[in-house]
């Protein structure tokens, strides 16, 4: 498939002709409302026959003949999908393009909090090629360490198991007030508590019918750094051939001291778990300035960083699917899913834009007298940070969540990448 970006005067007519596909096809890819209006700089996933792109870092020895044969491609297809680019003078660590049959091979985890909507599990069934896990959102603990449900699931288990998607119990210091930094702290370190925990999460998991735990605990106290090392060790002990699934908050260097990543000792989370998942999310957060909500640069950093602690095959990245709409004075926050943050610039007729330094469209419109900024991901930056993953040999992505609309993304995903699914 190719991208093209909306030009002044264009419209959905003149691009299925340009392309040779229908305006059907180009509406029903990218989740538009209307096949009447598209704005400048809108990002169109156009279904046509192109073949996939992988990005791959080169290294001693390489050749453009030698990566054609490895990629299965040619030097004419290389040539054209690096323009600008001496292919006769490469040099290591330079990154190029290859168009390839050789699909990326990767892991992906999906979160879903469950709803007494009926949808959820249409879309569970819509995504079953594209999740090797689900997390469910849907558990918490006491203050004694006891784990409990708090949102119903059996159904989503269930159906989870049916398309071969396999189900994880996620579990996060989380109450009516939000993540809770004393409730962490004080399970963590009392060793009774503690064994409290690894516990019932062990038991809930097996009784519930899970194929194994995420974790997301947020704001641990810096100085349960060691304590949290211990519960998960424990944890995974406990578990045996189920799987431990870590978030972590993204940072470029450690900090051991610093309130929301100063408890996770990446070397030591690494060792002790099957899959460890920076959230790369928020750099643009709810309340801040207008900002990208993941940067490509600020990316790069965390998986550099990441990668001097713990294994590629252990190291996934979060792939955000929703965007931020701010009040550009008050910093009041909105959080919509990409496809109804890139359908608002269109029914307001906002020119979306795109920095070329943090790979992110953004647009502005206003509500009367007030300017509103939206910063987004759509399908150029999901496709670079697919290209990270390719190129630092990453095991996959995760998302947050699924029931957030992102046909882009997921239509790439189907066409471009090869999910691992498990044999639950």
């Amino acid at each position: 498939m190719s991208v093209h970006v909306v030009s002044s005067g264009e419209n959905l007519w003149s691009i299925s002709k340009l392309y040779g596909v229908s305006i059907k096809s180009i509406v029903s890819v990218n989740g538009l409302l209307s096949t009447a209006v598209v704005v400048p700089g809108l990002s169109l996933y156009i279904p046509d026959n192109t073949l996939p792109i992988r990005a791959y870092r080169i290294k001693a020895g390489d050749s453009p003949w030698k990566l054609a044969q490895e990629f299965n491609s040619n030097l004419s297809l290389i040539r054209t999908a690096n323009p600008g680019i001496d292919l006769n003078h490469l040099h290591i660590d330079q990154v190029i393009n290859i168009p390839s049959t050789n699909k990326l091979i990767i892991t992906t985890l999906g979160f879903l909090v469950p709803s007494a909507n009926t949808t959820t599990l249409s879309i569970i069934d819509s995504l079953s090629s594209q999740l090797t896990y689900l997390a469910v959102v849907a558990y918490s603990f006491t203050n004694e360490g006891f784990a409990f449900n708090q949102i119903e699931d059996s159904a989503i288990v269930t159906k989870c198991k049916q398309v071969n998607i396999t189900p994880l119990l996620l579990i996060r210091n989380y109450t009516t007030e939000g993540f809770d930094a004393e409730l962490a702290g004080r399970v963590l370190e009392s060793r009774t508590y503690r064994n409290n925990l690894v516990t019932s999460i062990a038991k809930l998991t097996t009784d519930r019918g899970f194929g194994g735990v995420s974790l997301d605990f947020e704001f641990i106290p810096p100085a349960r750094r060691n304590d949290f090392n211990l519960f998960l060790m424990e944890l995974k002990k406990s578990l045996g051939d189920l799987l431990l699934h870590v978030n972590v908050h993204a940072k470029a260097a450690d900090f051991p001291t610093n309130r929301i990543v100063g408890a996770y000792d990446y070397a030591a989370i690494g060792n002790a778990v099957d899959l460890m998942a920076v959230m790369t999310i928020d750099y643009g957060y709810p309340g801040g300035p207008p900002d990208s909500i993941a940067p490509y640069g600020w990316v790069e950093q965390v998986i550099k960083y990441s990668l001097t602690q713990l294994n590629s095959q252990k190291l996934l990245i979060a792939m955000p699917l929703y965007g931020y709409d701010k009040d550009a004075t008050t910093n009041s926050t909105q959080a919509l899913s990409v496809l109804a943050a890139q359908n608002q610039a269109i029914s307001k007729r906002a020119t979306i834009q795109f920095d070329y330094t943090a790979k992110s469209p953004w647009y502005r419109y206003f509500r009367g007298p007030k300017e509103n900024i939206v910063w987004f991901e759509d399908i150029r930056s999901y496709i670079e940070k697919y290209k990270l993953i390719d190129n630092y040999n990453l095991v996959g992505t995760t998302f947050w969540q699924i029931s957030l609309p992102a046909p882009q993304n997921w239509v790439y995903l189907s066409k471009n990448i090869t999910v691992v699914k498990n044999r639950f």
